[in-house]
């Protein structure tokens, strides 16, 4: 069942239920209250990623706090997305970015990984973290993605699932085609892989290409940037082998 796009939705971290009334904190309550000027008696929807959708109906808790009661539910809790998506850790603005579209695109986990040539290796997980939730929001997920802390590619490999299919985006691959490449993969579990800005070092493709379960699969003939180059992998993997069929 699709999301209503008609009504604002909005995460919250506290159990729901029907008739239950959850007392927003103060950053919510501003939000609502005085960025998006809803009154009381207003309806939206809100979602904790366990217990599905609900359409929850604004009460004003004096000048400037609220609360939300949840009065039905709109959709029930859907299961978590399979789907990991490997990363190597952009700059702030164009992480931001992937995080966002990797998180509309279905990703179910979110798996920073570090490689030879990553740009950044400060990360902050809690403004990861919240980018996925701002980008769960307005895109209808109920599941949030699990934001798994980072790891470099070494350790990734070594313990991958082997059941699992992980789709290698290599620039260097000898055609521009990735369709025919994902044709004969049957795999229920898969993980796709994007490298930094600088692509992967040749001991590291050297060691991608040597494992079982490791697919390489080209993104065309333009070098894309590593952000556009997520969304591009994720809407092949979809269309083909995802919930896009």
């Amino acid at each position: 069942m699709r999301a209503n796009y008609k009504l604002q939705r909005l995460f919250l971290d506290s159990p729901l239920n029907e008739g239950m009334s959850v007392s927003l904190d103060k950053a919510k309550s501003n939000y609502l209250l005085n960025v998006l000027r809803l009154q009381s008696g207003s309806e939206l929807l809100v979602f904790n990623g366990r217990d599905g959708e609900w359409r929850a109906r604004l009460k004003r808790d004096g000048k400037r706090a609220a609360q939300l009661v949840c009065q039905t539910l709109e959709r029930p809790q859907t299961p978590p997305s399979t789907l990991l998506m490997c990363f190597a850790p952009l700059k702030a603005g164009r992480l931001d970015y992937m995080i966002q579209k990797s998180v509309e695109m279905g990703a179910g986990v979110l798996q920073p990984v570090l490689t030879d040539f990553t740009q950044n290796h400060r990360l902050n997980m809690d403004k990861i973290r919240a980018w996925a939730v701002e980008a769960a929001e307005q895109c209808g997920v109920l599941a949030l993605p699990n934001c798994s802390d980072p790891v470099k590619l070494s350790a990734l490999l070594d313990n991958w699932e082997e059941d699992r299919a992980l789709i290698f985006c290599d620039e260097d691959h000898e055609t521009n085609n990735p369709l025919a490449r994902l044709e004969t993969l049957n795999a229920e579990k898969i993980g796709v892989l994007i490298g930094p800005e600088g692509g992967f070092s040749d001991e590291e493709r050297a060691n991608l290409r040597a494992k079982s379960y490791v697919q390489s699969i080209p993104l065309g003939p333009r070098i894309l940037r590593a952000d556009t180059a997520a969304v591009a992998a994720l809407a092949i993997v979809q269309a083909k082998l995802g919930d896009w069929r």
